[in-house]
């Protein structure tokens, strides 16, 4: 015979699976938001920006946008020494140097 199963602990288990999942991917976009040094933009000037960045259905800015974030990637394996520097005040001489590049991006 076979053992009958336990749906709730099934549905119980699956939920704590899909909020872990959930938890992880606000710790990685929050991890994205510091490493790219958006978080010395304020919460409006973050959300503006992904709400164009969201609403954008020019496929060539999303290529453009894809291919710089890929170097990103790219660079940041490459230097790893670079994130302490960062972490000790280098953040606000290199954001104030990167804004306009990304906003003029995403304006065009």
């Amino acid at each position: 015979m076979r053992k009958p199963r336990d749906y709730d602990a099934e549905l119980k288990a699956l939920e704590n699976k899909a909020r872990e999942l959930k938890t992880r991917k606000v710790q990685r976009l929050g991890e994205l938001v510091i490493a790219t040094e958006a978080d010395a933009l304020t919460a409006d000037e973050l959300a503006g920006a992904l709400i164009v960045l969201a609403e954008t259905t020019d496929a060539g800015k999303r290529e453009a946008w894809a291919k710089r974030g890929a170097a990103f990637f790219q660079g940041r394996s490459r230097r790893p020494a670079s994130a302490p520097d960062r972490e000790r005040g280098g953040a606000q001489t290199q954001s104030g140097g990167e804004q306009p590049a990304s906003g003029g991006t995403g304006a065009a």
